[in-house]
């Protein structure tokens, strides 16, 4: 899913009266810190005092969750946290589970990764450094419908056409071939990927060669470079092993 650059309902602090948000609704929180997801649960709790909320302390946290119930309205999602990093954990998301909106809540604000979350399918972004009350009210704008982002963030801005061809290219990965390209990022073998995904080594193998094919690269380590460069170097990486 690419974010479309002329969409026009990008919402920039709208009155809060218009907002008229479900009476009742099930997201996640997804973030590494306990007190930064307290806040949002705060802010949430204040737009829906229903709502059922759940939290991720991890990438693989939330994957768990989302296997074992995927009737999800919202995810807010922390861009870097245990098992992700840069846009990994967005794209696995809109890939597995396109029809869930997904929220970005991070301290890496500036235009280019806000831009690059939106192009990556994110319903929103709500930079971390703002306090409860415009937490709150974007939140509701999202659970309305809307996209929400910064109201100074020029999203037509800056596009470099070589980083927009590797995105296009980076988002025919399957959900699967995904999760086998953020674990070579972090530089581990093909049976380590096979255990951790609990499939056969020759499985891994032929995922590693359709990721080089829709890479357009002929090695790991490329394919690795291209997902760190699509990212603005926040894709976690290693040196792959073979």
């Amino acid at each position: 899913m690419v974010y479309d650059l002329n969409r026009t309902n990008i919402s920039k602090h709208e009155d809060k009266d218009e907002m008229a948000p479900l009476s009742s609704t099930h997201l996640v929180i997804a973030d590494d810190h306990p007190l930064f997801r307290g806040a949002l649960r705060e802010a949430v709790a204040s737009v829906v005092a229903s709502a059922r909320i759940d939290e991720a302390g991890s990438f693989g946290e939330l994957t768990a969750l989302l296997e074992s119930e995927a009737e999800l309205d919202l995810i807010l999602l922390d861009l870097s946290m245990p098992g992700t990093s840069g846009f990994s954990g967005l794209i696995y998301l809109r890939a597995q589970y396109p029809a869930i909106p997904v929220v970005v809540v991070s301290a890496s604000d500036d235009s280019d990764t806000i831009r690059r979350s939106m192009e990556f399918g994110a319903s929103g972004f709500i930079p971390k450094r703002f306090g409860v009350e415009t937490l709150r009210e974007a939140i509701g704008k999202v659970m309305n419908g809307d996209v929400w982002i910064p109201s100074d963030i020029d999203l037509s801005a800056g596009v470099d056409p070589d980083v927009t061809k590797l995105r296009d290219r980076l988002v025919t990965l399957t959900p699967q071939q995904v999760r086998v390209l953020m674990m070579l990022s972090e530089g581990l073998l093909n049976k380590q990927i096979a255990y951790e995904l609990s499939v056969s080594e020759a499985t891994i193998k032929a995922h590693v060669s359709a990721i080089l094919q829709k890479l357009g690269v002929e090695s790991r380590t490329q394919a690795v470079i291209v997902a760190a460069k699509i990212s603005g170097g926040q894709w976690r990486q290693s040196e792959p092993s073979a």
